[in-house]
């Protein structure tokens, strides 16, 4: 059979020879302008789209683009270097104040503080939580009031963490629960305003504490009266005050509230509606030692041996020092830790979504075989499951340090106005430098364009790392 059989129809016919030995089969045409594109036709783009139209539908997205994007920058960087009336250049100058100034330099210190903490706090605590809300039953349900606050505006928030870093312990959810655990292990004070009258046997002692003004003896009973405390202070335990029985070879006494409600009472002398200072101790000190202690009954009474007899009674300072009033939790030392708790509480159910999504795409069988191997659980976690998330441990991390860098809202609500400079940051200095009393619009502008080059090279990494993702 020959070749040209064999091919069909669509085999090529042998071509004609020329007299010269060249074939006569004309070479094929070369497009015409046309049809590649030339001037009788628009361009095409790779999708096929004619660039003409792209640019059209492209038009208002650039414009946009330039005037909300662009414009802004270039000219913050412009003004940046001009005074504060905007009139006179100043060069440098602005920049030089953000390294000199001290309230900026505190903004600074805070913003790195704030980039360091607030972001690996919110990713550790996410990974935690993500991790472990795995194993349990309701772990949806968890995972639920977690992200729950991502629901809530930094404004509600801040005013949320404004009430809870209250220093009043009977306002304050922060201070009441520190208050309940000190109090808890510490003694708190019984009376802390209570003092005795300029009639009464006792006097005031250097240290705080009270002092009989004669020395006691065996068998005479001794009244310590006190005011200053209110009826709706007093131990709900305490009973009705009573005179001490006198005892052979004992100093006995009645310390008492020298009050009576409603009035009608008189002093050095016990009513009967009049209480017993349940508690309150009782010392006996002779050349300046404590020879004999005691602690007053519910209705008042004490009683000290008889190496008492001849002493002054001292109801020491430890009975009426102030109570414990918890923490200052928006004070200068621990306002920006404060805040930073507040931003934690915000954020670290947004790290668990995105962890928990990573989480459920691990391999499983990858994690088994380590633990038919013979790791335990945390080998687990610190080998494999760990090194499998860093790609998304890596998104959190720097979605959050793009969050904290412009952080405003919550530092300037909850911040009182006290220790606001303490816990300033640049967004916060930029908003009082450009549109406070003292309004400084070449500081202002400084400081945005210094937040623009602290931002970038945190965007250029992820950049990078979104398009190393997408080769893969």
């Amino acid at each position: 059979m020959t070749t040209a059989a064999a091919g069909g129809a669509d085999a090529v016919p042998p071509a004609d020879k020329h007299p010269s030995g060249q074939s006569s089969v004309p070479a094929p045409r070369k497009p015409t302008d046309a049809s590649a594109g030339g001037p009788g036709r628009s361009r095409r783009s790779v999708t096929g789209t004619r660039r003409v139209i792209a640019a059209l539908f492209l038009a208002p997205a650039l414009v946009l683009l330039g005037a909300l994007v662009v414009y802004p920058i270039v000219y913050s960087v412009y003004r940046s270097f001009f005074d504060q009336a905007g009139t006179g250049f100043a060069g440098l100058d602005n920049y030089k104040a953000l390294f000199t100034d001290d309230t900026i330099r505190t903004a600074v210190k805070n913003n790195a503080i704030w980039v360091v903490f607030a972001p690996t706090v919110s990713t550790v605590l996410g990974l935690i939580f993500a991790v472990l809300t795995e194993r349990i039953r309701w772990g949806t349900a968890f995972k639920l009031i977690v992200f729950m606050p991502m629901a809530i505006s930094m404004l509600a928030a801040g005013i949320i963490f404004r009430l809870v870093y209250d220093a009043a312990p009977e306002r304050g959810v922060a201070n009441a629960v520190w208050v309940g655990v000190h109090d808890t292990f510490a003694e708190s004070a019984g009376y802390p305003k209570a003092h005795p009258l300029p009639v009464h046997p006792l006097k005031a002692d250097a240290d705080g504490s009270f002092v009989t003004k004669a020395p006691v003896r065996a068998g005479q009973p001794v009244q310590l009266p006190l005011v200053g405390v209110a009826p709706a202070k007093m131990p709900t335990d305490a009973k009705p005050a009573k005179a001490a029985a006198a005892g052979a070879g004992k100093i006995t006494g009645t310390a008492w509230l020298d009050f009576t409600r409603g009035g009608g009472g008189r002093p050095n002398v016990i009513d009967a509606k009049e209480l017993g200072l349940k508690g309150i101790e009782v010392e006996a000190v002779k050349d300046g030692k404590v020879v004999a202690s005691a602690t007053a009954a519910a209705d008042g009474t004490f009683a000290l041996p008889a190496s008492a007899d001849g002493a002054e009674l001292r109801l020491p300072a430890s009975n009426f020092k102030e109570p414990y009033n918890g923490v200052e939790w928006l004070g200068p030392t621990l306002v920006t830790p404060g805040i930073i708790g507040s931003y934690v509480w915000m954020w670290a159910g947004f790290a668990m979504v995105l962890i928990a999504a990573g989480l459920a795409g691990l391999p499983r069988e990858l994690l088994e075989a380590a633990r038919v191997d013979g790791a335990n659980e945390w080998q687990v976690f610190r080998r494999i499951t760990v090194p499998m998330l860093a790609p998304v441990l890596a998104v959190v991390l720097v979605t959050l340090m793009i969050n904290v860098l412009k952080i405003f809202d919550l530092v300037f609500i909850i911040a009182p106005g006290s220790s606001q400079d303490d816990a300033n940051v640049l967004a916060l200095q930029l908003y009082r430098s450009s549109f406070g009393t003292d309004a400084d619009l070449g500081i202002g502008s400084a400081i945005a364009v210094l937040l623009l080059l602290l931002v970038l090279p945190v965007m250029y990494f992820n950049v990078r790392r979104i398009r190393k993702e997408g080769r893969r």
